[in-house]
């Protein structure tokens, strides 16, 4: 296996993590809960507040993104922003504009002027112009306007000056953690498709913080089916926790 993690970047002091009160957001905040020394959680409903304090969070912000009342605020001070918002199929019947899109283009902007240094968002795969796999085909279909504003929100990090990272996962799962990940360079025409638990996207997500190899690109990522045996073996990184190192164990799946 070889080792990406021989540099690893400094963890963040601290981390604001858009999304907090979702299904992935809970799981990344009870991760690095142990991990990051201050977690700032976003979430639009103040009746959650008290949640999220429970699973970890130092500082808890009511804002909404599509409206948002003071991120300049928010994120004073932040290092690093992971991002989980997302649409459901409902607000595609209801809804002009998606936090996917809009509000993270607004959070995309603050963090500049905030001078965040990284920036992870959890996309979906089949978002962009590549060629795509049966499952993204599905997704395109199915939400196609999410995924045209994630495709938005994806080109604005893209052009932003700070360091980031996108993770396009499959069918996301409430399983535990597996350690069978496999993730793919968009660009490598792999076209992955399949499910992931949002265990194994939350450590995806924490790891691409400090781990060098993953800068400035996006990743699709699944854990079953496993690829083909022909894939190479890596390792990202989560932040130390104490003494300990979690290696987060992956399968790289190309073309060639």
């Amino acid at each position: 296996m070889s080792d990406l993690t021989a540099d690893l970047y400094s963890p963040p002091q601290t981390l604001f993590i858009a999304g907090a009160s979702g299904d992935t957001g809970r799981a990344v905040l009870r991760l690095a809960e142990s991990r990051v020394p201050t977690i700032r959680a976003l979430t639009r409903s103040e009746t959650k507040r008290s949640m999220l304090h429970e699973a970890g969070a130092d500082e808890v912000v009511v804002d909404d993104l599509l409206n948002p009342d003071d991120l300049e605020t928010a994120l004073t001070d932040v290092d690093a922003i992971i991002s989980t918002v997302g649409s459901t199929l409902g607000d595609i019947r209801s809804a002009d504009r998606f936090v996917d899109g809009a509000g993270t283009r607004a959070l995309v902007d603050t963090a500049v002027s905030a001078d965040v240094d990284t920036f992870c968002m959890e996309s979906a795969i089949g978002v962009g112009t590549g060629s795509a796999s049966p499952l993204a085909t599905v997704f395109n279909t199915i939400i196609g306007p999410i995924q045209a504003a994630k495709a938005d929100a994806e080109a604005a990090i893209r052009k932003a000056p700070f360091r980031h990272v996108i993770i396009q996962p499959g069918v996301l799962t409430n399983g535990p953690r597996t350690d069978t990940v496999t993730v793919a360079e968009t660009d490598s025409d792999a076209n992955l498709w399949g499910t992931i638990s949002r265990a194994d996207v939350a450590r995806v997500l924490l790891g691409a913080l400090v781990t060098p190899a993953a800068t400035n690109k996006t990743f699709e990522v699944t854990s079953t089916p496993q690829p083909m045996a022909s894939a190479s073996n890596t390792a990202w990184q989560l932040p130390a926790h104490g003494n300990n190192t979690d290696k987060i164990p992956m399968s790289v799946a190309s073309t060639s």
